[in-house]
Order: structure tokens, then sequence, then C-alpha cells
């Protein structure tokens, strides 16, 4: 299997544990020092706080995303993936307008850094704006 197809594969395979709601399988995919970089948000760094931030979304969000589309370097150490997300605000997330178990379906992207076969960072992207719209603040 070249580098490329690779890339994809594990690009693939961390979004098919996403939408099965399984996050030790994401957490498989990952760098013990993965860089995730939050939309519109800081960096936080390592398997530990990546965890956590699962949590923190399963306690706020329920997303299933669909139309996903990868795409790779053709060295296989970049990646990039285009979504939508469709999911339901379930508990107020600081900051945030309250949640009363709202919809909304958004366009999302993120991008990757692959590194020995793992993602070593993830940096995700999708309109802070119009998610607030969908779920009335």
């Amino acid at each position: 299997m070249s580098a490329r197809d690779a890339t994809a594969a594990l690009i693939a395979r961390y979004y098919a544990a996403f939408n099965a709601g399984d996050n030790d399988a994401m957490l498989a995919c990952l760098s013990e020092d993965v860089a995730h970089d939050i939309n519109q948000g800081g960096r936080q760094r390592g398997k530990a706080a990546f965890r956590d931030f699962l949590a923190h979304m399963d306690r706020c969000y329920r997303e299933r995303l669909t139309d996903i589309v990868v795409m790779t370097s053709p060295d296989g150490a970049r990646a990039a993936a285009e979504f939508v997300v469709h999911g339901a605000y379930l508990t107020t997330d600081e900051g945030l307008p309250p949640a009363t178990g709202q919809t909304y379906v958004l366009p999302a992207g993120a991008f990757f850094e692959i590194r020995d076969g793992l993602i070593a960072r993830v940096s995700v992207h999708y309109n802070l704006a119009d998610w607030i719209a969908q779920v009335g603040g």
C-alpha cells in the first residue's frame, strides 16, 4: 500500500470511529503527542487532552458526519477532509447559547499531519457564526 493510500485509510478509520461513537478507536489513530487545533480556539497537545475533549463533546453534542471526502498529499504526510456535520446540541457549552436539543447541519473540514502512520496534528474548521445562528444564538 502506498503512503498516500495508507493515510487515506487512516483518516477513513478515524471518521468511521467518530461516526460509531468509538472514542478508543479514534484515539488509536493518534500519536501520543498529537496536536489538536480546536475551531476558533487554542491548541491542545497529547492523547489525554484529546480524550478529555471527546468526553466534553459527547456531553454537549451528538454528531455524525456525512459526505466525507479525504484528500492526501502524494507522500501521505498531509491530508484534508471535507464533510457535513449533522448534530444536536444537548447540554449548554460554556460561552455558547443555551442548549435545548437544537439540531444543526454544518459544512466543516479538517487538516491533518501524519507521522509514523498516525495522526500527529488535526486542525478542525467550521463557521461558528453559522452554527450559532442555527441553534438560535
